[in-house]
Order: structure tokens, then sequence, then C-alpha cells
């Protein structure tokens, strides 16, 4: 068996005699191939600054987001503490007012109550 330049492929040969048919077209497939890979390089190479552009973009788009999430995150969090400052605040402003006034209270629950079991059941 002999091989050809190219990739160093055996080609089948006849009571030792190369046929000179196999090797021209093996040499032809060869050069086909050859030149498929080449275009086929020359397209990544010419895809690979786009592909180079849109990953920088995407990193500097997450960059973005992520400086807006920090800051926003921080005010969320003042928010919500403040929430529940005004809650405590309020709760304990209800203690003192029930504990000063407690049967104003129970009417004050009683109407809230038939009031909002009627629109409950009217809804």
């Amino acid at each position: 068996m002999e091989t050809t330049p190219f990739t160093n492929t055996p080609v089948n040969s006849r009571n030792g005699m190369t046929d000179g048919v196999v090797d021209h077209a093996a040499v032809n497939m060869h050069g086909a191939v050859n030149r498929v890979a080449a275009t086929a390089n020359d397209a990544a190479g010419a895809v690979k600054p786009a592909i180079d552009r849109v990953t920088q973009m995407a990193h500097q788009t997450v960059d973005k987001v992520a400086g807006v999430a920090g800051p926003t995150a921080a005010w969320l969090s003042a928010q919500g503490d403040h929430l529940v400052s005004a809650q405590r605040s309020a709760v304990s402003d209800a203690r003192t007012y029930i504990s000063a006034n407690p049967w104003q209270s129970v009417g004050v629950a009683l109407a809230a109550g038939l009031l909002i079991g009627r629109m409950t059941k009217h809804g």
C-alpha cells in the first residue's frame, strides 16, 4: 500500500501496482476536502470578530445590570426596614389605644367585622 501526500491515507493497489485512476480520484478528493476546510476556516475567521463583539456587549450588559442591582437592593432593604419600623409603631400605638379605651376598641372591632361580613356576603 502507498500513501498520499495529503493525509497519509493508504491507497489500495492491485498486484503491487497503484491504480492511476484511484490515485487521481483520491488526490482530487483530498484537494476538495482541503478547499472545504479552508473555506470553513475563512468563514470561522470572519465570524469570530462578530462573536467577540457580542461577547463584549453581553459582559458590559451584565456589568450594567450588576451596577444597578446593588443600589436597588440597598434601597429596597432600607424601605423594608422603614416598613417594619412603621408596622411596629402602628402595633404599639394600637396597643396603647386599646389599653386606654377597651370598650370603644370592642365596638370598633365589632362594627368592622359586621361591615367586612356584609361586603364579602354581597360581593
